[in-house]
């Protein structure tokens, strides 16, 4: 089978092991007239390693909008092409929407060569649920933005999933901590299908001191993986949220928790396990 003619390919390239690249991709990479990738040097170890000599052409997110018009002219005049990133699915938190949007409002082939994914990778060893899920990518880099995309996550029921850098990974947990409460099941990926990849799950508040227990465990490329709030029980409502809310804003969790079963009537047990999502602390923890 050949590439057809015309088309762009949007090509998957490892994360890491260079074995996990597909036989689809290594034909499609030495069939095409020309690779469009993110760093043409990174890509370029990536084809020789392979023994491709596919033409390379630099796109990323400088330049994706004036190489637009050129790469339409490629396509229509009957070339194929491969789209690329530094590593895993293009597209995912990396360049190429404004490219695949435009050709496909032209009209023009736009044909997926899957594979591999550090979102996915992740997902599939969480052990976290993965019916129903929410790829949030990268966070916002300052703390107050951070903070308060957070916060307007913290109900969110589906599973979470960020990408981070190194050097913000331990101010991003502790975030989480803080705006999902301590005790929220979650995963730290690192490094996946690399040679130090670490998968470590724990609660939040577990993760952060773990994280801090080794300086190498802050090193190379994360996925976190969050579990998203329980579904909603008889406690678990938007005005008992709000009431617990303002409450903890100004109790220990317990107390909040025995007005809030005064004002309501409900039991404190489920208030309680509210509460703690809400980023309320444990009773071993107020002291």
């Amino acid at each position: 089978m050949t590439v057809e003619s015309g088309a762009l390919y949007v090509v998957a390239t490892p994360i890491g092991n260079l074995e996990d690249i597909s036989a689809r991709a290594l034909r499609v990479l030495r069939e095409v007239n020309c690779i469009a990738a993110e760093d043409t040097r990174h890509t370029g170890q990536l084809l020789r390693h392979f023994g491709i000599e596919t033409p390379l052409l630099s796109l990323h997110e400088h330049n994706e909008r004036d190489r637009l018009e050129s790469i339409v002219a490629r396509l229509r005049a009957g070339q194929t092409l491969a789209l690329v990133s530094d590593a895993g699915t293009p597209l995912i938190s990396d360049p190429g929407f404004p490219l695949v949007r435009e050709l496909r409002r032209q009209g023009l082939k736009v044909i997926p060569a899957p594979g591999p994914s550090s979102l996915l990778a992740a997902l599939s060893v969480a052990g976290l649920p993965t019916d129903r899920f929410v790829f949030e990518g990268f966070l916002p880099a300052k703390s107050t933005a951070r903070r308060e995309r957070l916060r307007a996550l913290a109900a969110e029921e589906r599973t979470l999933v960020f990408f981070e850098a190194s050097h913000r990974i331990a101010e991003t947990l502790a975030d989480l901590a803080m705006a999902f409460g301590r005790e929220r099941p979650a995963v730290v990926a690192r490094e996946l299908t690399k040679r130090f990849e670490e998968v470590h799950g724990a609660s939040l508040g577990e993760l952060t001191t773990w994280l801090e227990a080794d300086p190498h465990r802050r090193k190379g490329e994360f996925v976190l993986v969050i579990q998203g709030v329980p579904a909603a029980t008889e406690a678990d409502t938007p005005e008992t949220r709000r009431l617990l809310a303002a409450l903890l804003t100004e109790l220990p969790t317990s107390r909040a928790v025995t007005v809030a079963a005064k004002i309501t009537g409900l039991r404190k047990k489920p208030l309680y396990e509210l509460a703690l999502t809400l980023g309320g602390r444990r009773e071993s923890e107020e002291t």
